[in-house]
């Protein structure tokens, strides 16, 4: 069965600084027409951290969208035509002051493909060497550490509810790397 739709017309109804919305009229599978509301998002690279010592990178930082503070792995925006993969190197760096030897990529995910074409590449990095952080004018995060144990059981008690955050250490740890 073909469940794919077909785009008849699309309409730019806001461009901002970060995403476009976008009205699109789709034909459906059934030949029926009908209206999808896109978010069109240049996507994203995050990374979870392994300490040398074992431990987890998270930040805490407050979200507007949902006026809440988050624990987060770093991560961020990619600029237009960068690699994932430099992004990520750059975000940890800026972010956390850190940087990496090893890294590996574990996957990406979609935020929320309902209504938007937000991708994040997930990356895992550890040998571990510190630096100097150099955040945005307008970022505001606390950096912190924790046990893997600890990390697993932030996210099953909802204290890391952060999508990214639950799909990069899941995955890093059903591959064996925490």
């Amino acid at each position: 069965m073909n469940l794919s739709e077909k785009v008849l017309n699309s309409s730019k109804k806001f461009e901002g600084k970060i995403l476009k919305l976008y009205v699109d009229e789709v034909e459906l599978p059934n030949g029926h027409k009908s209206f999808r509301e896109v978010v069109r998002h240049p996507g994203a690279s995050a990374v979870i951290v392994l300490l040398d010592d074992g431990q987890i990178v998270l930040e805490r930082q407050f979200r507007y969208p949902i006026n809440e503070i988050l624990w987060e792995i770093p991560a961020g925006k990619l600029d237009k035509d960068e690699d994932p993969f430099e992004c990520a190197k750059r975000e940890l760096l800026e972010e956390t002051g850190i940087s990496a030897l090893k890294w590996q990529k574990i996957g990406y995910i979609y935020t929320t493909p309902g209504f938007s074409d937000e991708k994040i590449h997930l990356y895992f990095a550890s040998g571990i060497s510190n630096g100097v952080r150099h955040l945005d004018e307008d970022e505001f995060l606390e950096i912190k550490y924790f046990k893997t144990e600890e990390v697993e059981e932030m996210i099953m008690k909802n204290e890391i509810t952060d999508s990214k955050t639950i799909a990069a250490f899941f995955r890093a740890r059903r591959m064996g790397l925490l």
